[in-house]
């Protein structure tokens, strides 16, 4: 069984070991990659970055052998392939993190990283050798850093250290590249700290890294080389302090993106939704105040496990309170269930958009007027020239760009898929409305775009709740910051005072 020290250390300066030449993919009517050419040596750290449809994941699923080009060479070591597949792939030591995780919290450590290959015992019922896996693992572990051990349950992991076991995972098999799909996408600053550092360490065993992100400052502070793709090609590769975000969201978008973020609220109004002594399932005995006003964006930042989603899960009526009273425009509320929550025009963006927004495999006219069907019915049958009426204008509103409303939900990137939620909500006047993680894996134009809908809404008076771990996001787009630190509010900072240092010392239990 092959383990971590076997792999050569390689010099970064060595030839490259994979090398793709003049590769062309085409769908039909789309260009997926045009004459796309790239190296990778060993011990760098190449990012690449693009808006969604731009060609990296036709790129990814190239490397991975799981679709081959219409033309071009792939060359590893200098053996060329006119077809790769997922078994040369593998053999040319290239692994994959992707961005969903890809474990199980029943088990522990070792069995996630040797799952289906573990070692076994001679004899008869050729049992797992328990001892032989955890000391193959935990090499693989201090090459990482990582402060847990072989035998550690999965379910007590952080997200960061969840994957860090993905990564040991791919270095279990000889890695030589290892591809990071969004990472960090999850990930609070804290914890995406700790990633950094894991992939720093991966360079400097000569292990080469692929690292795709939305967070452009990150691509600037791991990455040697970055590739930047428009439209199936690329437009530009940027090396040393050519690695700039202005510079790569020029590229990235074909034009100056220089306003990200909307502008502040202007005014601010009464109080739409109190949480007075809320106590939730996450911290029991932990109190939380907090108000939200008509016509604000009020950030709620806080580490993973803080219980910031927990609290949005009461607010919209998925969980019950444990304690405590919400109050909507003064009147205490009691929902027993989301559909109470829907019918008081409170609603939710989650988190998870394919798991728990959208039903991928409806049309996006279908999944617009779900939430309030019986709006479109008519003599018990669903009035299709109705439904359709009302996504064709949420399309041209929301700027969905898909060919047309009665195309599947799952065939649309992230960023549209985000809109079409939105959508749906939007389409029922909303009074209050939750943003979970609103922009998590999507690119840099269409967050711009999302900003500006969020922006849009406060100024027609819509109170606007947005959880997220980009601190980034968090400052740029709050008009006003809550950081919850263990189940509690540890304090909320005016836009003004809403720095980086700030949000850390209240999301660790610390004063301003």
């Amino acid at each position: 069984m092959p383990v971590l020290s076997d792999l050569p250390v390689r010099d970064p300066a060595d030839e490259p070991f994979i090398r793709l030449s003049n590769i062309r993919k085409t769908y039909p009517g789309v260009v997926a990659l045009s004459d796309f050419s790239m190296e990778v040596r060993a011990g760098e750290v190449i990012g690449i970055v693009g808006e969604n449809g731009a060609g990296k994941s036709t790129l990814m699923k190239i490397l991975g052998g799981v679709t081959q080009p219409d033309q071009g060479l792939i060359e590893v070591d200098g053996l060329a392939h006119d077809a790769f597949t997922v078994e040369d792939s593998m053999k040319a030591g290239i692994a994959f993190v992707h961005q969903e995780l890809n474990l199980f919290d029943n088990l522990d450590v070792a069995a996630n990283v040797f799952i289906g290959r573990e070692p076994r015992k001679n004899g008869f019922l050729k049992l797992i050798d328990s001892k032989k896996l955890n000391e193959t693992v935990q090499p693989l572990l201090d090459r990482l850093g990582a402060t847990f051990g072989p035998t550690t349950p999965v379910s007590r992991l952080s997200l960061a250290q969840q994957q860090m076991v993905e990564i040991a995972k791919a270095l279990s098999i000889r890695s030589r590249l290892v591809i990071l799909d969004e990472p960090t996408s999850s990930l609070p600053l804290a914890e995406t700290g700790k990633l950094l550092e894991v992939i720093a360490g991966l360079k400097a065993q000569g292990i080469a890294v692929i690292f795709i992100s939305h967070r452009l400052h990150e691509i600037v502070e791991a990455c040697d080389r970055v590739l930047v793709l428009r439209d199936g090609c690329l437009v530009d590769t940027l090396e040393g302090n050519e690695i700039n975000h202005d510079t790569m969201v020029r590229l990235m978008v074909g034009r100056d993106l220089k306003v990200v973020y909307a502008s502040p609220a202007t005014a601010r109004g009464d109080v739409a939704l109190r949480a007075n002594r809320v106590r939730t399932t996450a911290y029991p005995h932990q109190e939380i105040e907090l108000d939200l006003h008509k016509g604000e964006i009020l950030g709620l930042a806080g580490l993973v496990g803080s219980g910031r989603t927990e609290l949005a899960r009461v607010l919209f009526g998925i969980d019950s309170a444990l304690g405590g009273s919400i109050l909507l425009n003064g009147d205490e509320i009691h929902f027993a269930s989301a559909a109470e929550a829907i019918e008081a025009k409170v609603f939710l963006v989650p988190e998870d958009r394919k798991g728990a927004g959208l039903l991928l495999d409806l049309t996006i006219a279908e999944n617009v007027s779900l939430p309030n069907l019986r709006v479109y019915v008519r003599n018990l049958l669903v009035s299709r020239s109705r439904e359709s009426a009302q996504a064709e204008k949420s399309r041209d509103n929301l700027d969905i760009r898909a060919p047309g409303v009665s195309i599947r939900a799952r065939t649309l990137s992230g960023g549209n898929q985000q809109k079409v939620v939105l959508a749906k909500w939007l389409a029922m006047d909303p009074q209050v409305i939750i943003f979970d993680e609103p922009t998590r894996g999507i690119d840099i134009g269409a967050k711009s775009e999302i900003y500006k809908l969020m922006r849009e809404l406060s100024d027609r008076g819509v109170a606007v709740l947005m959880i997220s771990s980009d601190m980034e996001e968090v400052i740029g787009v709050s008009d006003r910051v809550a950081v919850m630190h263990e189940g509690r509010i540890s304090g909320i900072l005016a836009r003004s005072a809403a720095s980086e240092e700030n949000i850390l010392r209240l999301a660790v239990g610390k004063t301003v």
